[in-house]
């Protein structure tokens, strides 16, 4: 087959693509952008990395068409270009978790260990939630909670949980959610709420799966928003 056959030419494309997600800081910057638009400085503070190198990771994503960007005075703003971006890291992780043998490993010796119970569908919670059933809980930090939060949720970031748990009644089970299936938050979350006595479990996933799913979602502006 030649290599400028429109068949090769798309599949290039697809391995362009997927290319640009190999690399696990690029996946994780596309979960911090699945929550709201972000500076590089935002980007790069949330994930631990250097200023110049979320620069790097985040043009690669550009280029890519992962994300877009815009400008807002001085800064450059970065967001997903959709939601499809969304639907193909789950896509996936649905596929890492059936079919490579190291990501049981991992789940298990983790993930488990934390939370052996089974999440929270987002019907359910749907459900439950309406009826006044549950207290929804986002342990998300307080601007990415602003940048959109399931209706009724509370937001009380895991860093603050310990502190403000008194806020919290032990009268409805308690539904903690975070940036997504594999975020710790919701994890580490559920097992202060749990040791503390209350009767909780977690979302089955996060806010960008909830949003991508074209679930409602609340928006509370925030001047602080977009990160420095």
């Amino acid at each position: 087959m030649s290599s400028t056959s429109p068949k090769r030419a798309v599949f290039e494309q697809f391995a362009r693509t997927a290319k640009t997600l190999g690399h696990p800081a690029r996946i994780e910057i596309i979960e911090l952008l699945a929550q709201g638009e972000r500076s590089v400085e935002a980007v790069a503070e949330r994930t631990g990395l250097t200023i110049a190198t979320t620069s790097q990771h985040l043009q690669t994503l550009k280029r890519a068409g992962l994300v877009s960007a815009r400008r807002d005075g001085k800064f450059i703003l970065y967001s997903l270009a959709g939601d499809d971006v969304i639907a193909l890291i789950s896509a996936l992780r649905v596929v890492t978790e059936q079919h490579v043998a190291e990501m049981d490993r991992i789940v298990r010796g983790y993930f488990d260990k934390r939370d052996g119970m089974e999440p929270v569908s987002r019907k359910d919670l749907l459900e439950r939630a309406r009826s006044g059933l549950v207290t929804v809980l986002d342990v998300r930090p307080a601007d990415e909670y602003a940048a959109g939060h399931i209706p009724g949720a509370a937001n009380i970031p895991l860093a603050e949980l310990e502190q403000r748990i008194d806020e919290l009644g032990k009268d409805h089970e308690i539904i903690a959610y975070c940036r997504g299936p594999y975020c710790v938050y919701a994890f580490e979350a559920v097992a202060t709420l749990r040791e503390a006595g209350f009767h909780a479990r977690r979302l089955e996933d996060g806010l960008p799966q909830w949003r991508a799913a074209g679930l409602e979602t609340v928006e509370e502006p925030s001047p602080t928003q977009g990160g420095f």
